[in-house]
């Protein structure tokens, strides 16, 4: 692969899952969360993403749309999206009058990513949608019909149902993935495509080839564009980054076995928690996190950057302390703003 992009040439992101931490309410997520984009902003992060999940204790934007407003509101410039729609859970209809109503309230600001798969468990997906069948299979008809309400030229046939507010608006729709499935979808469609490397790092490269091979020009890209999912957790050592990061190996670890948890607070030791099966089946789903000091994160995000020729970063960092928090997505605004 070639190695002529260098870190300054392309733009990054952050996803904020709202994380509810051991010992604290989404009342302080969200606070946290309205932080976090702030700072997001004065350093030079493009968009600010919150992912629907449902369910979970740890995970405090399920109602993402409604979370996209409050920081769209207290931001001033960056753009504020979801990272993302889980379509499968919703009438595309409500999507569009949703982020139609976003985009009248904040033009030119909101981005609409779109994942098929339900973000929680068969029983929470059915209570969302009350449709067992909507398990992703009808993924593509869903899109196109949620695309038509924002353009009337993709229905197949005469509108009878319009989205107020939402038709006519441009909204930038993303497909999001962390499989096959959305890259060669998005590449048909000529859409920009983000890829789920922060827990599927295996899939990365084949779904990347896959989307830009499949890529068709359209009216709304000439060329792919790929973004990338990614975990970063940075310190002011290595040491302490890989302190942080035991917070994430617990989230992860807690999902593998079904323990419902808020974020756990770091430890000292992960040997102490799991068993050599779990450590190796976590070591390979976080296989492309970025743990380190700055240089250490440096070189390695140069590394995947050679791999993976992104255009786009989104960074990912699931830490306890809010000000440790904050202190990461710092450290790679200095790495991504010098020149």
């Amino acid at each position: 692969m070639s190695t002529d992009k260098q870190l300054k040439d392309i733009r990054y992101s952050a996803l904020d899952l709202s994380p509810i931490v051991e010992n604290g309410t989404a009342s302080d997520s969200y606070q946290n969360t309205v932080d976090l984009a702030q700072h997001a902003e004065k350093w030079g992060y493009h968009r600010y993403w919150m992912a629907e999940h449902h369910n979970m204790p740890f995970i405090g934007s399920s109602a993402t749309s409604v979370l996209i407003g409050h920081v769209a509101g207290a931001t001033s410039k960056i753009r504020v999206g979801s990272g993302g729609i889980m379509l499968p859970n919703h009438s595309p209809l409500v999507i569009a009058e949703q982020f139609g109503t976003l985009e009248t309230l904040y033009p030119d600001r909101i981005d609409l990513g779109l994942g098929r798969a339900p973000g929680t468990d068969q029983l929470t997906m059915q209570a969302l949608r009350r449709n067992s069948k909507s398990d992703g299979h009808d993924f593509p008809q869903d899109l196109e019909e949620l695309r038509a309400y924002f353009d009337s030229s993709l229905a197949s046939e005469k509108q009878r149902i319009r989205a107020i507010p939402g038709q006519g608006l441009d909204i930038p729709i993303w497909l999001l993935g962390s499989s096959g499935f959305s890259a060669q979808l998005a590449g048909q469609l000529g859409l920009p495509f983000a890829f789920a490397s922060h827990f599927s790092p295996d899939n990365t490269l084949p779904a990347l080839d896959l989307y830009r091979r499949s890529f068709q020009p359209s009216d709304v890209l000439d060329e792919p564009y790929a973004m990338v999912g990614l975990n970063i957790i940075a310190a002011d050592t290595d040491n302490a980054a890989e302190y942080l990061s035991t917070t994430m190996k617990q989230q992860f670890l807690n999902l593998v076995r079904n323990t419902e948890n808020k974020l756990q607070p770091p430890v000292d030791n992960m040997d102490d928690i799991w068993t050599e099966q779990e450590k190796f089946a976590l070591q390979k789903q976080l296989g492309s996190s970025i743990i380190g000091s700055r240089n250490t994160v440096r070189k390695q995000m140069q590394d995947f950057l050679n791999d993976t020729q992104a255009d786009e970063m989104m960074i990912n960092a699931q830490i306890y302390d809010h000000n440790a928090r904050l202190r990461s997505y710092e450290i790679v605004s200095e790495i991504m703003n010098e020149n």
